[in-house]
């Protein structure tokens, strides 16, 4: 499952009537609508496919500016994630080596893939 969050934009004279016609669309759930013409949403779906065909039915509807995708979320990276974090070493090996002083350390972003 995908959820992922999108800034409608309209004209803010218009805001009520593509507020109903977002509504009405049944792609999404609305969080926010802001009086300057922006409505925030979140839209569903079982991949990333689904999404975007959700998204373009938003971005045609009459009266819509923009319809843009601003963060998305996926279980199935998040599992990914999880399995990765499973195998990894807690602490990386170079500071629990006692023969290393912490100030010859350097710092590169990633202690795992540097080496001093």
């Amino acid at each position: 499952m995908n959820i992922s969050s999108c800034v409608v934009r309209c004209n803010p004279q218009d805001l009520e009537a593509v507020k109903k016609r977002v509504e009405e669309s049944g792609v999404c759930d609305i969080h926010i609508v802001d009086e300057k013409g922006y409505i925030i949403v979140t839209i569903e779906g079982e991949g990333i496919e689904e999404e975007i065909k959700k998204l373009k039915t938003l971005q045609f509807l009459d009266g819509v500016l923009s319809a843009e995708m601003v963060y998305s979320y996926s279980e199935d990276e998040l599992d990914a994630l999880r399995e990765d974090l499973d195998i990894q070493e807690p602490v990386p090996e170079i500071l629990e080596r006692e023969d290393v002083r912490a100030e010859d350390i350097v710092y590169h972003g990633d202690l795992k893939k540097k080496y001093i």
